[in-house]
């Protein structure tokens, strides 16, 4: 499970990340602005708010709103869940 050490809000919704394990780069959430949960998003200001959650599993904001790591490692690295999580491959026979 990835943790994340390190993040920096920057322009146009995107967020730069480092992961414990040394990855890191930026992610774009604009997608998701408004939407659903993240319709507080709407207001940059509550955006410039992520923090690193407290055991560094998540990238959250005020009201319980959050992201999960391995999630943003992924989109950061571009690698696959089963790179992560290699059990998966062992229930798929495709692989």
């Amino acid at each position: 499970m990835k943790k994340i050490i390190a993040t920096e809000v920057r322009e146009n919704y995107r967020v730069w990340l480092r992961f414990e394990d040394g990855a890191e780069g930026e992610v774009d959430l604009s997608v998701h602005v408004g939407k659903g949960v993240f319709a507080p998003w709407a207001d940059y200001g509550f955006f410039r708010k992520a923090t690193v959650g407290e055991s560094g599993r998540t990238l959250t904001w005020p009201g319980e709103l959050d992201l999960c790591a391995d999630a943003l490692w992924l989109q950061v690295t571009g690698k696959k869940p089963e790179d992560l999580f290699p059990n998966l491959r062992q229930n798929c026979p495709a692989y």
